[in-house]
This record gives C-alpha cells, structure tokens and sequence, in this order.
C-alpha cells in the first residue's frame, strides 16, 4: 500500500511538472506572436542567463596637454555601425539578433541612466597661451616691413628707418604643451565673416590695429577695403589732426576691423563745453561712451589701458577724477596706480553684465605692454640699446599673469585675459629704440614697438581664442 500511494504521489508531480512546462510554452508563444500583451509581461532579458559583454566606448586621453581621440575613419565607422552590431574577437562586426529594445524595463533604463551620470566626463585643457617660449622661424615676418605702408604708420615701421638689424623679426612664441593655429588672412577673414572685430585702448592698441590689418592683408594694397569709419563717428573733428580711430571692411566676407582711441577707457565729460581749453572729468567708475554706443555691433572686442595713467599724461590731458559722477575726495584713490585699477575693475564688471545680452560678443582684456628703459626714463636719458634676441631668456614658466590687476579684474567674469605682458618682456630688442623719426636726438622709445615685431605675437594669440 504504501509503495502504490508513493508511486502515485511521484505521479502527480510528474503531471503537475508537465502541466507547468506546457503553460510556459503557451504563454510565450502567445506572447511573441501579440506584441501588444508586452506590456503586461517582463522582458526577455530577465529569461537569459547569459548576458553579451559590450565592449567600452574608445576612451578620450589627455597626453601633455593634447587631446586624443579615436580617428575620423573609426569615428564614422561607430556612428554608422547598427546598435545590434558588436566586434567579435577577430576584430570582425557581427550583428546579433534583436532583443526588442522597445521592452526592456523602466529598472533598466534607470541603471543605465545612473551608469551615464557616473562616468567621468573628460575636461577640455584650455591652453595657456601665456606660457612657452620664444623660438627662431625663418617663415617670419608675417608682412614685409618695406610694405603695408596702407596700414602702418611710419614710426613704427623700423625697416623704413636707419635701424640696421632685424633679427627680431625671426621668432615666434610657442606655447607650453599647444600650438597656436598658423595665422593666414584669408583664414582670418573666413573666420570672422559678418564680423566686426574693435580694438579699444591706447597708442599700444593703435600698434596692434596696424598690425592686425598688415597680418590680414599680407602687407600687400587693398584698394578693395572700405573706410567705414564713419558708421562708428570715428571722422576728424574740426581741429583735430586724425581722428579717435579707425575702421575698415573687407566686402569679400563683410568683416570689419576698427580701432577707436580711449587711452584710459573712461568716460571723459567736458566741463566747459564750448571752452577749447576745457577741463575733462574723468569718470573712474564708467566705460568710455563710445563702448556704451556701439558694443552691440561687436563680435569681438580687446581692451587695453596702461601707459597714459601719470601725471603728465593726467596735465596734458587735462583729466581730472570723478568718482559716482562727483570729484573724487578719496586721497587713496588720488594715487594714479589704485585709480587705474579701479577703471580697470569697472570696465570689466560692466562688461560682463552687458555680456549675456550681447551672446555673439566675445570680451578679451589684454595685459599692459612692458617698457625696458634703463639707466632714466623716456625724458631723462632712459634708453633700450640693446640687439641681441632673447639675450634675458627665451621662455615663461609662470601660470599666472605679470599683470595681477587685470588678472584679478577678469577672475570669475566672462571676459578673457589676453595675456602678453611676461612674454613681450622678454623682447627688449624689439622697440624701436633711438630709430623713431620723430624722437629728438638722444631720446629712446622703449615702450612702442617695430611692426613687424612683438604685437604680431598678440594679434596671433588673440586669433588662437577667437
């Protein structure tokens, strides 16, 4: 008896195993041919047991400052590769067969997302453009100093004075784990097409001006290039010599290339309007109102201010401080050097403000210009004799700027820092010196520089960040 209820009992379980496994069978028979009931059902992946291995997306490096990344045939090849498609061990593609990627559960897909969400992210290393060092090319000058005469004023262009050597026109800056993008004009021009690039300072932005336009045309004569100063108010005032800048446009791309002359940056208001003798107020705390009237129409704008902050520049000029459109009482702020560092802070706080209304503007600050008088100054005996290239050194290895104060004005803004000053400081050969045609005999000009020369090197990492 015993024995027949035990081979009963092993008999119902085989039945019910039986019944079981033909219920499965059913169901997903039923399930695959409707589509529709998938939604009531989980994924087949919960029904495997074994799971493909994906191999890991090519990863980005950095290597010495370099981005490395997989190449433009393998790039191609992953974008137009199908999802189901996956290398084998030989290297070869092989496509699997679809697993009904419209079913996978909810739980997948926020594994997945927390996968996303926890990969590194590789940083782009921007480049430190004011780091390297000075190294011999025979492919410079960018422009022949005999030429451009169009552009270049002619007590800068060395070539056409009695200096006898210029093998300060043989080198260009290399920057530290980089490269710069080779300037061409015709690039240039591609590159700033419908665009309006303002250089806004000082006679060392004036320098740059020339250059730029030197480097754009090769030096060579445009007849072709508009004088649009006009639409920028930029025309001789009754009086005046030349007047406080100038713009060009090149018709083939429609780029416009301008320089206006704020030797301070400040708002400077006539105290007497109709005195020709009038004094000025000097607005510390305010932006020059040309930059108020016309930065809509920039794309690309470099300030720059520096050598006109003395007193003597201050008594020519006949500035004197305002501060909150009153004369300034402040004896600290009276000190020339905290007052320029205020216009410095000013003029940047204001521009980044103006920055998020003016999305196609970018904002560049550049750096103030060394001078290398020895032994006195310009009206004192001071002089800069010396020819030798790179005879202090060749290379800058700081991270930061010489020029702390706008260094610290553009931290944590969305104007950038045009850093030139440690590696002009290093080209002491390269001012004109005592070959300026208009300088008394004796006098040195060791602030301006000969073109072709230093502010080439600005104009071409101003290039590399725009």
């Amino acid at each position: 008896m015993k024995g027949g209820n035990l081979h009963k009992l092993r008999g119902n379980k085989l039945s019910l195993s039986l019944i079981a496994l033909l219920c499965t069978t059913l169901v997903v028979w039923v399930w695959e041919k409707t589509p529709n009931l998938s939604t009531f059902l989980p994924p087949p992946e919960q029904f495997d047991i074994f799971s493909s291995v994906v191999p890991a997306r090519t990863p980005i490096s950095l290597s010495e400052n370099k981005i490395e990344t997989p190449s433009a045939k393998e790039d191609l090849s992953a974008i137009r590769r199908p999802v189901n498609a996956l290398p084998d061990e030989g290297g070869k593609v092989v496509v699997l067969p679809q697993t009904g990627s419209s079913m996978r559960s909810s739980s997948e897909k926020k594994d997945k997302g927390k996968e996303s969400k926890n990969m590194p992210v590789e940083k782009k290393v921007e480049c430190n453009y004011a780091k390297g060092k000075w190294v011999a090319d025979k492919r410079r000058p960018l422009y022949s100093g005999f030429g451009c005469k169009q552009w270049l004023s002619q007590m800068w262009a060395c070539r056409l004075m009695q200096r006898p050597d210029f093998a300060y026109e043989s080198f260009r800056w290399q920057p530290q784990g980089c490269n710069m993008p080779e300037f061409t004009g015709s690039e240039f021009l591609r590159r700033m097409q419908h665009k309006t690039i303002a250089l806004v300072g000082d006679s060392l932005g004036r320098q740059q001006f020339q250059s730029l336009m030197c480097m754009v045309t090769g030096g060579n004569y445009s007849p072709e290039v508009l004088d649009v100063g006009e639409e920028y108010g930029l025309v001789i005032a009754p009086g005046a010599i030349r007047p406080n800048g100038w713009a060009y446009r090149f018709p083939s791309t429609n780029t416009t290339i301008l320089f206006y002359w704020s030797a301070s940056l400040c708002e400077l208001e006539p105290l007497k309007e109709q005195d020709p003798a009038t004094h000025y107020a000097m607005h510390l705390d305010r932006p020059a109102i040309f930059l108020k009237q016309y930065l809509h129409r920039f794309d690309v704008l470099l300030l720059n201010t520096g050598h006109h902050w003395n007193r003597g520049k201050f008594t020519a000029n006949r500035w004197e401080m305002y501060v909150g459109g009153k004369p300034n009482t402040d004896r600290k702020l009276a000190r020339i050097w905290n007052a320029r560092n205020l216009t410095v802070y000013s003029v940047i706080k204001w521009l980044d403000a103006q920055l998020p209304q003016h999305r196609q503007l970018k904002a560049f600050f550049r750096t103030i210009s060394p001078r290398h008088f020895v032994n006195g100054d310009w009206n004192t005996g001071g002089s800069c004799d010396n020819t030798i290239p790179l005879a202090g050194g060749s290379e800058v290895l700081q991270d930061g700027s010489s020029d702390t104060v706008a260094e610290g004005a553009v931290r944590g803004t969305r104007v950038k820092l045009l850093d030139i000053t440690a590696l002009s400081q290093l080209r002491d050969e390269g001012h004109i010196s005592k070959y300026s045609i208009k300088a008394s005999t004796g006098v040195h000009d060791c602030l301006h520089w000969c073109l072709p020369g230093i502010p080439d090197t600005w104009n071409e990492i101003l290039y590399a960040q725009v």
